[in-house]
């Protein structure tokens, strides 16, 4: 069950680029893109939860469109997500708890070591970032009332290919193969760290990363 519980914690906190590549696809319709955001988290937590791994999917192709279904519910119910005042507490008191990580690391925690000074799950965390995330208009006018604000973003649907390709070269792994570029790439671990953990050298290590990355772009490249 806690081995279950992490692996789904570890899906949303991997693909919580894919909600704000979704929400992008909205942008300047009439609701804000904080709001989207929260939308589409609430979306890749049901993806995370009703996943079937034994189908043969990849989870980022099921989870896309639970995230964009999601997104367009808002639209059909009016408008934007209302924030009540427990959440924008708890929300606020995450935010000063992420500003001290910071300072203790030099850089942002990630949403997992988030998660666990706080002792939340990864879903509930990422909902009370973007609970505290400022709402700004992208369709705001400048003086002459003249201008739309246009934030620049990459094709959405490039990226959202690009993520399903990657994660569908990963699932052509062998397992210890993807036990690897797990260890090293989404947990960031040392060689040496995941050396230990696989139980060969680190020297083992490095080759088998180069062969697998080989095997992986090629696999891309053949797409």
């Amino acid at each position: 069950m806690v081995e279950q519980k992490t692996l789904r914690d570890r899906r949303i906190e991997q693909n919580l680029g894919l909600v704000h590549t979704c929400a992008g696809r909205f942008r300047g319709r009439g609701v804000e893109y904080d709001d989207l955001v929260q939308a589409g988290c609430v979306g890749l937590c049901k993806a995370a939860d009703g996943f079937d791994a034994s189908r043969g999917f990849a989870f980022s192709t099921y989870a896309v469109p639970m995230i964009l279904g999601e997104i367009r519910r808002l639209f059909r119910d009016g408008g934007s997500i209302k924030v009540g005042r427990t959440l924008k507490d708890r929300a606020r008191a995450l935010l000063r708890t992420q500003q001290e990580i910071a300072l203790e690391l030099g850089r942002e925690p990630t949403v997992g070591e988030l998660a666990q000074r706080c002792g939340t799950d990864a879903s509930e965390t990422a909902f009370l970032l973007g609970a505290a995330l400022p709402t700004v208009s992208l369709t705001a006018e400048d003086d002459a009332q003249n201008r739309q604000i246009d934030v620049p973003v990459p094709p959405p649907d490039a990226q959202i290919e690009d993520r399903v390709s990657l994660q569908a070269a990963i699932d052509s792994l062998a397992p210890d193969e993807r036990k690897l570029i797990e260890l090293r790439f989404f947990c960031g671990w040392t060689q040496t760290k995941a050396a230990e953990q696989l139980g060969i050298s680190q020297v083992q290590v490095s080759r088998k990363e180069k062969r697998i990355l080989a095997k992986m772009r090629q696999a891309l490249q053949s797409e």
